[in-house]
């Protein structure tokens, strides 16, 4: 019953509750990233979602538009300023992802969505992760982050699949919580994105 009718409730449930209770936060963060960024101030990107079809995630902007004297963006490294880092270590670039969680394009929690360059270099185990839809945060997010292989990525998303319910939902909350809110597993390796996943070898 969770998996096909509460799990999905309780998202737009959390999704109206915090755009109601925190719409001042998504103000102020807009405004910081206004004044600090520069616009667009959200980043928009292609993602592939349930059963692989792509639609549009939405973030706050986190990185500057920086080009070196040829007109070639500097590397992400490089444009992603003091600011940028706290946004992502704070978790609060996400937080435009509730309006893809509102769209039935996300979920609160589930395998994060990834590049859409990547679809045709996932082994046909890999391909499952895309059976559920992709969230907010995931258990492989509360397992090490960017701090962990593809293969553990892949293990740990391949788990949550199989093994999704109300209570493993509710822990995966709770330890992203208590990671944004005491920066637990916070380094430079949750700042830089991950290194581009080629396929298996």
């Amino acid at each position: 019953m969770y998996r096909y009718f509460f799990k999905r409730f309780i998202d737009i449930l959390a999704a109206l509750i915090a755009f109601t209770c925190f719409w001042w936060v998504f103000l102020i963060v807009g405004y910081l990233v206004k004044t600090k960024l520069g616009s667009p101030v959200i980043f928009k990107q292609a993602r592939p979602g349930k059963n692989g079809e792509i639609f549009t995630m939405y973030k706050f902007r986190s990185m500057t538009d920086a080009k070196d004297k040829n007109g070639k963006l500097l590397s992400d490294a490089e444009r992603l300023p003091k600011f940028g880092k706290l946004l992502r270590a704070t978790s609060l670039d996400e937080l435009p992802e509730l309006w893809n969680v509102l769209k039935g394009e996300m979920s609160l929690v589930g395998p994060r969505p990834l590049m859409v360059r990547y679809l045709p270099r996932y082994s046909k185990e890999q391909k499952r992760r895309h059976d559920v839809l992709p969230g907010i945060t995931g258990w492989a997010q509360v397992n090490g982050r960017n701090a962990i292989s593809w293969s553990q990525k892949f293990k740990l998303d391949l788990y949550y699949v199989e093994n999704y319910s109300f209570l493993l939902d509710l822990k995966i909350i709770f330890l992203t919580m208590k990671i944004v809110l005491i920066k637990e597993g916070i380094s430079q390796t949750e700042e830089i994105p991950m290194e581009e996943f080629w396929g298996d070898k």
